[in-house]
Parts: C-alpha cells; structure tokens; sequence
C-alpha cells in the first residue's frame, strides 16, 4: 500500500521531470529527455521538495533501456567487435587513471584517505554507497560527490559530442516498432533473465537481463523492430528524473564542501576520460561519439539510454560500461585493503 506522502512525492517528480523534458526538447538541448528531467528535479530537490521514482517503475525503465540498446545488434556489429580488445584493456587502464586521479583531488580538499578513495570511485554508484556504510567514512560526503558526477556527466556528455562536433550525427534510421505482442512477450522475458542476473548479483542486472534478450532475439531472427517512441520516451523521463533524486531534500549550504570538491573531480574525471577517448578512436577507428559515451564514467543505465538517444553504438557502449562495473567490483576492496573491512563503530 502506497502512503499519501509518497504517492505526492512520486506525482511532484513525475511533474517536474516532464516540465524538464519538454523545456528541454523546446530548447533542443542534447538528449532532452534525460538532461531536462535531471537537472529540473536535481534544482527542485535542492530548493527542499521531497521528490523520488517508485521501485517498480525505476526497475522497468532499466529492462526497457535494455532492450532497447539489443534491437541496434545485428552481425555486422557482432564482426566489429573483433576490433575491440585495445579497447577493453584501455577502459581498464582508465578506470584506474581515473581512480587515482580523483583521489588525489579529493585528498586536497582534506578527506580522509578512505573517503577520498570512495569518492573517487568512477562508477558503481550503488555499490560504492553500499561499501561506504560499511566503513570509517563520510556517507554524505560520498554520496553528495558520486550523485554530483552522475548528474554532471548525464548534462555533459551530450553536449561534448554534439556541440564540439566530435562527429557528425547523422539522424539514425530507425527501426519499426515492434508488434505489441511482440514487444510484451519481450519484456516479460527480459525481466525473467533479470531476476536471475540479481540472483547471480550482476551489476545492473534488470538492464542486462533486456540486453540479452534483445540480442539474442533480435540475432536468432526471431524479432525485429525497435522500442516505440511512447514507451523510450517516457523511459527516458524517468530514468533522468531518478538522476534528479539523488539531491532531494539535500542542503547545498550544508554540504557545499562536498558539491565543489564533486564539481572538480567530474571536471578532471572528464578531461582525462577524454583525452584517452581521442587516443583510442584515433587507434581502433570506432566513432568519437561512441568512444566518448563508452569512456564517460557515468552510469550504466544513463550512458546506455544517452547512446541509443545520440545513435552512437550502443553494443560497444554497453559492452564497456559492463566491464568498467565488474572491474570496480573487484578493484575497490583491493586498493581499500583493510578499510573495505572495517565496520563502523
């Protein structure tokens, strides 16, 4: 049963998100249904509204972005792979750059080494904050700089490509939609193959779950189409909107310490992230557009939605953003050794 306060939490976000959105599109801004809502509720948020997406439709947008990014797989996409494995091992070597990076900046601000090291995480924003309220760290500091760099990077990336014309996007051709049936039968098994990715604890399971369905449908033949534009669109409201969320209620004033040092480390983050992303487009010949997204240390589900919404290639995209996760799963309780073991009192 859905309480009073947060049925008007969720109708307030959904309004706003959507004043976001359709701001955005009027002003053709980059991506405007990702970029609009997040920065309208991220504003609402910080003006004291208690804003927030229901579990279920969060859950939903992500099986959604999921398949959508599987429609774009075809065997020509599967062939180009082959020129990928440079660019596996460069994301790596960039997670760590990253990583360090960051830290360091955090440590002139004056964090603690453990907080530093956790803020400076690039990705894996659920699991950080897992890990951080299991440590002798600032939870709020670290989730204040981790929600600072998803909503940074969600506005910046579009513009990088579009605006400084990295590439010239053609408008994609897209696919038709497909058959309602189709499209239900889809969903409900992208959900099934996501509830067991969450038992077998992927990182973003429910979004996995729709990538390998789509693929292997969309591969096999046995479906074709793509997402329609009145369900991505909403998709893309919400999951933008969720981004939003993250600031709810939060004090700028109190945690203004925390919002400069997230500012700099995403400006830092995203300069390096960018110069390795020309280095690597340069050697591997894959387009700018979507080097720079695949590189981008920002959210899976976001960077996933924003390749799809900038046509860039969304198999490569994911792909990476998927090893970046898995990489940092492992990576952050090795370099924090045993602070990643240590309760808090």
């Amino acid at each position: 049963m859905i309480s009073r306060p947060d049925l008007l939490s969720y109708a307030l976000t959904a309004l706003i998100g959507g004043i976001g959105a359709t701001v955005a599109f009027a002003l053709a801004v980059p991506a405007p249904f990702l970029c609009g809502p997040a920065l309208a509720v991220t504003f609402a948020g910080l003006l004291g509204l208690r804003l927030s997406i229901p579990t279920l439709l969060r859950n939903a947008a992500f099986v959604i972005v999921g398949i959508s990014m599987g429609t774009s797989v075809t065997p020509d996409v599967i062939a180009a792979a082959q020129t990928w494995p440079l660019s596996f091992l460069a994301v790596l070597a960039t997670v760590v750059v990253l990583l360090y990076a960051a830290y360091w900046i955090l440590r002139g601000f004056g964090y603690d080494r453990t907080t530093a090291m956790l803020g400076a995480s690039p990705g894996h924003l659920s699991y950080i904050i897992s890990l951080t309220a299991e440590t002798r760290s600032d939870l709020a500091t670290v989730s204040v700089i981790q929600s600072v760099r998803v909503l940074a990077l969600t506005l910046a990336v579009p513009l990088i490509v579009e605006y400084l014309d990295l590439i010239g996007l053609e408008p994609a051709i897209l696919p038709a939609p497909m058959h309602p049936a189709i499209l239900a039968a889809t969903v409900a098994a992208s959900l099934a193959v996501g509830w067991i990715f969450l038992r077998w604890r992927f990182p973003a399971a429910l979004l996995l779950g729709g990538v390998a369905v789509s693929i292997t449908t969309h591969i096999t033949g046995m479906t074709s189409g793509g997402v329609p534009s009145w369900l991505s669109q909403p998709t893309y409201i919400v999951l933008g909107s969720l981004i939003g969320t993250r600031f709810s209620r939060a004090s700028l004033r109190d945690m203004r310490k925390a919002f400069v040092a997230g500012g700099v480390v995403t400006i830092a983050v995203m300069l390096l992230a960018s110069i390795i992303a020309v280095l690597v487009s340069k050697l591997t010949g894959v387009p700018m557009n979507a080097v720079m997204i695949a590189f981008s240390p920002g959210g899976l589900e976001t960077m996933a939605a924003m390749a799809v919404m900038m046509h860039a290639d969304t198999a490569y995209v994911g792909s990476h953003h998927v090893l970046r996760l898995l990489f940092l799963s492992v990576l952050m309780p090795l370099v924090m050794g045993r602070d990643a073991r240590r309760k808090q009192d």
